[in-house]
Formats: structure tokens, sequence, C-alpha cells
């Protein structure tokens, strides 16, 4: 490591509680940095855990490090990112999470913006990496794309959006000039403190680099959440809509309302769009008590920034102002799935076609639910909207699973009488159907029985690890149509062991609801046996054989 006895370049705040477990790998992802002359501040929120001794002890070990606690609990992010700030010694600051990291050469790409040109900040993009699977994307990879260096966030409000404080490298002199700091006592600070900093900039400039590594726990236990994470809270939706408030008086107070309508597009978009899809499985309580939080602040956002919306999500929005409970869990259902209702209603004097059961009753609620501009009677067969819900789940002989499925067809595109209908799943690389056939019940709606034999999927013979949900696909006139199915919310898990024999591999299979989002039929293959333990890592080993030989030889 190299040592530099003059003052450091840049500051990086780790702000910390009660994570002695991943405040090591934090902080090591700063120390690793290809530029190192920078001070770490490990800024302790009172924790109680091992956490005071880890950070004295990674303090010892650099000199760079410099160990902060608090001497009571704050309960957020912003205290223990304050009280660092008053002590940071460079003219430049960043900021990071116990539980991320900051890719090598995150601190020299940002200060290699700010040495350019004189800039208020400089901003990255942010790798985000799922917890549960690995799996690594980029946060809002269009707004980062390309190097870039704006005069003020009027030359792309879209960049609202990218509210993560922990993205950007500020310049010490200008978050002094503004009095700029996290605001303290509320949650989802970052979404004031960028907003605010994104209409005070003069300049700054955003790098394609990663400059942040942003782990993604979704399906995390409701203690070990993240606050973004905590949706079934109310507290929750009260502090988001709490800090959208303060957002709006910033702007207004600040001469920033021409971008109210960018930023009321973004809380429609991103915020909303959050907790919209956990709506199927929130009781009728919950409901009620959103929609009493959530609708007074949407009577007061611009029109136009609805209007952007895809007509799904307006849908919803306008079911919830209407307090059409059970009906915002049907439409919540498959968004962005192209997901159909159950029923349309066709308006005789104006030609109009309502999402639902009836024409509504206000001019707001009729332009937002009319949906006569989907076509969805007239549309190719194979982009129209259907709904397939199973309506029962039960056990079948062996590892099979008997399902009952009702299709809803609201446009009336399917003919009378019985339909060919097959579920298609792909463990592997395979393809298993099972066909079965849908009966009328009533116009528009459709049912039949199902097998699932999952002893039938053609799997590796090193096994498949793995999790997969079926789909539904109708034939009509040599054209076929393939849709998401929807499960019921909750039934108790079947599991299922297949042992070996011929043709088939010892695997552990389980079918339950998918628990989030629109709610599918989830299945997991396991390995089990001898696949478990030998076969399939030793496939896995392999497949990653030639990936190290070809770096290897690049090297």
């Amino acid at each position: 490591m190299t040592t530099t006895s003059s003052a450091p370049d840049v500051t990086v705040t780790v702000i910390v509680h009660n994570d002695a477990e991943r405040l090591p790998r934090a902080v090591a992802s700063v120390r690793r940095q290809t530029h190192t002359n920078i001070e770490i501040v490990i800024s302790d929120d009172h924790s109680t855990d091992a956490t005071p001794q880890v950070a004295r002890r990674l303090a010892a070990e650099d000199p760079r490090i410099v160990y902060l606690r608090l001497a009571e609990n704050s309960g957020g992010c912003s205290t223990p990112r304050n009280r660092a700030l008053e002590i940071a010694a460079a003219p430049y600051l960043m900021f990071l999470d116990s539980d991320d990291e900051l890719p090598e050469r995150a601190v020299g790409s940002l200060l290699a913006a700010h040495r350019e040109r004189d800039l208020d900040f400089a901003m990255g993009a942010v790798e985000r990496v799922r917890a549960d699977n690995g799996h690594r994307s980029i946060w809002m990879p269009h707004l980062v794309a390309e190097r870039r260096t704006l005069d003020g966030i009027e030359a792309d409000p879209r960049l609202f959006f990218e509210h993560l404080a922990t993205s950007k490298m500020y310049a010490r002199a200008f978050l002094d000039r503004h009095g700029l700091r996290f605001p303290e006592g509320i949650h989802y600070e970052d979404q004031l403190f960028s907003a605010q900093a994104y209409c005070l900039a003069k300049r700054f400039t955003i790098v394609p680099e990663p400059v942040y590594r942003w782990y993604v726990a979704p399906y995390a236990t409701a203690h070990a959440a993240s606050i973004s994470n905590q949706r079934d809270r109310l507290s929750n939706v009260r502090d988001r809509v709490h800090v959208q408030r303060l957002i709006d008086a910033f702007l207004a107070d600040g001469g920033h309302e021409a971008l109210r309508e960018d930023k009321d597009f973004k809380f429609l978009k991103h915020d909303f769009r959050m907790y919209a899809g956990d709506l199927p499985h929130r009781d009728e309580e919950w409901l009620a008590a959103f929609a009493d939080l959530v609708t007074p602040y949407l009577d007061t956002l611009a029109p136009a920034a609805f209007a952007r919306l895809p007509r799904a999500e307006r849908i919803v929005l306008q079911l919830v102002r209407d307090r059409r409970l059970s009906d915002v869990r049907i439409a919540a259902r498959g968004l962005g799935h192209e997901v159909a209702p159950r029923q349309l209603t066709a308006d005789p004097g104006s030609g109009r076609t309502y999402w639902g059961d009836r024409v509504p009753s206000s001019d707001r609620a009729r332009r937002e639910l009319d949906v006569t501009d989907l076509e969805l009677d007239t549309r190719p067969f194979f982009t129209t909207q259907f709904r397939h819900e199973i309506t029962d789940v039960a056990p079948g002989p062996g590892a099979s699973v008997d399902l009952t499925v009702r299709t809803y067809d609201p446009a009336l595109r399917l003919p009378v009488g019985p339909q060919r209908a097959e579920l298609l799943l792909t463990p592997g690389r395979r393809r298993m159907a099972a066909p079965f056939r849908l009966a009328p019940v009533s116009p528009g709606v459709f049912e039949g029985r199902v097998r699932l034999d999952l002893t039938a999927a053609r799997l590796p013979l090193h096994g498949f690890d793995g999790i997969r949900h079926p789909v539904l696909r109708l034939r009509r006139q040599g054209r076929s149509h393939t849709g998401l199915l929807l499960a019921p919310l909750s039934f108790p898990a079947l599991t299922a062991h297949v042992p070996y024999r011929a043709g088939t591999t010892p695997h552990r299979i389980t079918v339950a609801p998918e628990g989030h989002a629109p709610g599918r039929l989830q299945i997991r293959w396991q390995p089990a046996g001898l696949t478990k333990h030998l076969l399939h890592p030793a496939a896995r080993r392999l497949a990653r054989t030639p990936v190290r030989r070809a770096a290897t030889l690049l090297r």
C-alpha cells in the first residue's frame, strides 16, 4: 500500500450500523482503490454488535482510516454521513454504505473528471448485484451510457431517476457554499439530497464507468431488509410521500417549478411503481390505508406526468384514487406483462371501451380507464391480451401437480367452443409441454384442468438447479399466443423427490407461489444424491474452465 504525508484528495465515508460482518468488505474495497491518497472515515451509528471492535482493528491496520462513533443511534443514514462530513479532511467527498463496495477505479475516475473541469460533482454508473443469484446489471443504464458534462439538471431532467447520493463525488466547496447536508430524522434522505444537489449544481459530469457496487437483497427477511425493501410497512409509504412533499417545496421555493412535471413523472414511474407490483399481495385494510396515504399526494401532481405513463400503470393509479380496492389487486397483477383485465365494458353512447365491469363515473376516471386505443379486439392474435389464472393447485401422483386454469378473454377474440392450450416449461435447455383443453363457462371465460408431470422434464445428466415459471400457449388458425400464467397468491408448497431411474436424474422439486411481483407459479429444481454432490459441481467447474483458459491466454 502506498501512503502519503500530504492532505488526502478524497474522503470516502463508510456508514455502518450493526454490520460487523460486511464492514471489512466495504472498507477493503476503498483500500484497494487505484488512487491511494484518500481518507476513509468509518462513521458508526452507535452499533451494538461487534462493529466497534472490527472498525478499530481496521483503523489500526491502515493510517488512512478514521473511526467515528456516534454517541447514540440516529436510526438513519443522514446523521452518520453529516458527522463524518464535519471532520472530513479532503476537498472531495464520497459516501459508501457498509453492505456495498466501490469498484477499484471509482475514486480515480471521478477525481479525474473533477480535475478536468470545475465541477460541483461528478457521477458514474452503479452496478447492481443480486445477493441471491449474483446477477449483475447497471442501474438506470440509459442515463450513464456516455460521458457528458451538463450545465444543470435542466439539460436532462431524466436524471431525477438517478437519485442515489452514493454514485457521486462532491466538491466540498459546493456543499458548504449551499449549506447542503443530508436531512436528518427522515428516510429516503438520498432523494431530497440528490434533488437539491441536481438543482443547485451549475455543472456536473457523468462518467460511464461503474463507480459504485450496490448489493440488492430483494427477498431479505423483514428485519434484515433495507428501507427501500420494507414496502409492506405503511410507515415506509408515509416516509416516501413526506420526502416528495419536501422536494416539491424545495422546487417551489428555489424557483425550479419548471422541473415539477419531470419530478412528478419520476415519482409515478419509480416510487409508486415500486409499491404497485406488491398491491395484489396486500389485504383490504392495508390497501385502504395505502389509498388514504397516497391519494391526497397524487391529487397534487401534474396531469401531464400521468399522461406519460403506460396505460396499465395509469389504470392502477386511478383505481387506487377511486378506492376500487378489489380491482386494484386485479389490475396490479402482471404489470408490464400485457395481462388483460377480467372484464371490459363498452359504453354504447360514446363508443369507448373501459377497464373493468362498469363505465367510470367521473371525467378523470373515464380518461384514465379508457382502453379503446389499445384495440384489444382487433390487434394481431399473438399480441392480444388474455388473462390466465390458476384457480386450484393440487398434488398429483408422483412428482406431478394438477392445475385448474381459468382464461379470461375480455375482448372475445377466441371462438365459441373448446380451445386448444398447453403449458410450456423449460428447465435446463429442453422444453416440455402439457396439452389440455379450455372449455367455455361463460362469454369470454374458459376453464380447464391440466396435469403437469414434472418427471417428464428432460434434464441434463448433471442436473438442473434453478427456478422456472410455466406459461400458457393458445392456438388459433395456425397462430399461437403465449401469455403469463398467474397462480393463487398463497397455497402450501408442494415438494416431490424424483429418484434415479432410466431417463431421469435425482432431483428435489418444489412447487410454490412466486410470492412477489405478478405471482406466477414457481417451480424449483434442486439436484439430489450423486447428481448434487458430484455430477452438478463437476459440470459447473468444467463450464468455467474454458473461460479461465481464455483469460490466461489473454494475459
